[in-house]
């Protein structure tokens, strides 16, 4: 055996064949391991409450995922590698989402046992380093070149870690400019197939006639142009990733091709009877909700299934408002270096127009926003007056308010996040209705939100029934 554990890790091995556990056990002794057997259930329970264990390689009829969930849902959770004689891909999906790190079909032979486990057990090391770091570091939450203070993405970024190093096909949803593109990539970087290419296509961006060629390759002769033949996408991506955006658009003559590859691995060239067969993770992304899609369908339903393996639903910039300034201030940070400006920081009014701004375009929307903004500056701090009249405006809702807001992360007073910035935005859409009198249209257009929102928002915030008449007498802040 090749495989071996130089730190000796303890290792739960539960599984009711007791010749095969022997066999795994005395191997994984020879290794250095401290392994403990474990053929039934009850006993399973006691061994679990009393150890700290590393690993756990359990047989899924003997110790279905959901007997580990008390052990996975804790703060040093270990290792799991599930095994089944007569598994689906459906019980497959729900261990890894249940917090396995692998899932293998019996029979399997020791060598990958050994290279599961080992492989299980390098992703615990990383997770835990992680968590170091951010005990370090506090609320700030990483992926790779990826960061963010929001918890919705913290919960993304720790599915990315359980996920990112098996074949499982990835689902991405999100609005136009969220980042799906550069998620997709740090999920290819952090998988055993980060070597091997990452090749990226845009779906929506070619014909169907061209597209099933950009993906397939042709053959010389397939078509009028076709003047020699082509390798597509998919073999260009062998041995490692494909990524196809904006997946929704893909016609039905397409998506049945797709369905294929993804359950059989192969295909054929345009204009060729010839198989080819391919070794590809593949990751997709869409804007628009796949499950609505289907439901109304304009996409087969079966291959939403098969794409539906893991869905990570990446949340839109207005609601990560903790993400703005930090992101804005990478983005300054690389602009300035790549134009050689010597831009430094936002001041006061122009982080509380960015903070006030409800980003249609999200991140993209916000980095051309930043490089837009360096051009535009000749001094070492932007101000509002680089930026477009519609975002520039919303520098007067700041005033006092905005510093005050940009501290509420070190300042919040035995509050979470969550209670600070609910006070944040209830104090701001307050400000802004006196400042237009109370007037929804003016303070909607004024907030670049639209009436309905800023109706349910006002309804929310107990902000229905106050006097926003600046002729008449003051109106009372609202309390928290």
């Amino acid at each position: 055996m090749s495989t071996t554990f130089t730190k000796g890790p303890r290792l739960l091995l539960v599984d009711g064949d007791q010749f095969g556990a022997e066999m795994l056990r005395a191997d994984f002794q020879s290794m250095g391991c401290e392994v403990e057997l474990c053929t039934t259930g009850p006993r399973l329970e006691r061994l679990l409450a009393q150890g700290d264990w590393d690993a756990i390689l359990a047989d899924s009829d003997t110790a279905p995922i959901h007997t580990f969930k008390r052990i996975l849902d804790s703060p040093n959770p270990p290792a799991l590698v599930m095994m089944a004689g007569f598994a689906s891909i459906d019980d497959a999906v729900e261990a890894v989402r249940a917090g396995a790190a692998d899932f293998l079909s019996k029979p399997v032979s020791s060598e990958q046992v050994h290279v599961s486990l080992s492989r299980a057990l390098e992703q615990r090391k990383l997770l835990l380093e992680n968590h170091r770091l951010r005990e370090e570091v506090g609320e700030r939450f990483a992926l790779g070149k990826l960061e963010s203070r929001s918890e919705s993405m913290h919960e993304i970024f720790n599915m990315v870690r359980r996920v990112a190093d098996t074949r499982a096909t990835i689902l991405i949803e999100g609005e136009s400019g969220v980042g799906k593109t550069r998620l997709a990539r740090t999920i290819h970087e952090h998988s055993s197939r980060s070597q091997a290419p990452f090749v990226e296509v845009n779906c929506g961006a070619l014909p169907d006639n061209l597209l099933e060629s950009e993906l397939f390759g042709h053959e010389r002769g397939a078509f009028t142009g076709a003047v020699k033949t082509k390798q597509g996408k998919f073999e260009a991506a062998h041995g490692g990733t494909i990524f196809l955006d904006e997946i929704s658009t893909a016609s039905p003559d397409l998506q049945v091709k797709l369905l294929r590859v993804l359950q059989d691995r192969e295909f054929e060239r345009v204009g060729s009877n010839e198989t080819q067969q391919v070794d590809v993770r593949v990751i997709v992304a869409t804007n628009r909700s796949l499950k609505l899609e289907s439901a109304a369908g304009r996409f087969r339903e079966d291959l939403y299934y098969r794409l539906n393996v893991v869905t990570l639903e990446v949340p839109p910039l207005r609601e990560r408002p903790a993400d703005v300034l930090q992101l804005a201030q990478q983005f300054l940070a690389k602009t300035a270096s790549n134009y050689g400006r010597e831009v430094t920081s936002f001041k006061a009014c122009a982080q509380g127009a960015m903070a006030a701004y409800h980003w249609p375009g999200n991140i993209r929307e916000l980095e051309n926003l930043v490089e837009r903004a360096v051009l535009m500056t000749s001094t070492g701090e932007i101000s509002a007056d680089a930026f477009p009249e519609e975002i520039a405006s919303l520098a007067k809702l700041s005033g006092p308010f905005a510093s005050e807001l940009l501290q509420a992360p070190l300042q919040l007073g035995g509050q979470t996040l969550k209670q600070a910035l609910f006070g944040a935005e209830r104090t701001l859409i307050h400000q802004a209705l006196r400042e237009n009198n109370g007037s929804r249209n003016d303070t909607a257009r004024q907030l670049g939100i639209n009436r309905t929102t800023l109706f349910n928002k006002m309804t929310k915030f107990d902000l229905m029934d106050l006097d926003y008449d600046s002729t008449g007498p003051q109106s009372t802040e609202p309390t928290a």
